[in-house]
């Protein structure tokens, strides 16, 4: 039998203490032990990207990770990703725009994307293309993903937009100009 070692992680928010054997993958023990199948084992070397968790708020993938090495640390599974309702628009963006057909690389996609959103929000079309490579997709040809990420860069921009002009228009209205006068004296 294999010995096994004492870990206390947190995974989506739920702090969890287990014995893992020293070899077993991150990814292994989010399906085995957790339960939480949404990462999935495509190429077993990292290159995929089918497997890519969050470990302290950094895309790793799954498989190259031991769990042991998560010890300490925070795990952000794509479970927790969707369940937290961050990566709603993103969702309807890949159902909208048909981004995924088998749903085996879906979550390491979405995954890729939420961080992309999250690191360069002003990102252009060639920019989300090159961050995406680092996923494969056997099924859609790309095209429909960088869509869909798009889609939502362009949304979230429009959003912010608005609340942009919404907060300026409160702010210079004559009710806030009068009252900053009377406030001033």
């Amino acid at each position: 039998m294999t010995p096994t070692r004492p870990i206390h992680l947190t995974v989506n928010g739920q702090a969890h203490r287990c014995a893992v054997a020293p070899r077993q993958h991150l990814v292994d023990f989010l399906r085995e032990d957790l339960g939480l199948t949404g990462s999935h084992l495509g190429c077993e070397h990292g290159v995929c990207g089918a497997c890519s968790v969050r470990l302290d708020g950094q895309v790793v993938r799954g498989c190259l990770v031991l769990a042991v090495q998560a010890d300490g640390r925070s795990v952000e599974t794509i479970e927790g990703l969707t369940d937290g309702g961050t990566a709603r628009d993103l969702q309807d963006a890949f159902v909208a725009r048909n981004a995924l057909q088998c749903g085996y690389c879906t979550s390491g996609m979405l995954m890729a994307a939420a961080e992309l959103l999250h690191a360069q929000p002003h990102a252009t079309r060639e920019e989300v293309r090159v961050w995406m490579s680092g996923n494969y997709c056997r099924c859609t040809g790309y095209q429909a993903i960088v869509d869909a990420v798009c889609d939502v860069l362009i949304s979230r921009k429009a959003a912010e937009v608005l609340i942009s002009r919404k907060t300026a228009e409160v702010l210079t209205s004559p009710k806030i100009a009068a009252g900053t006068q009377r406030a001033a004296s």
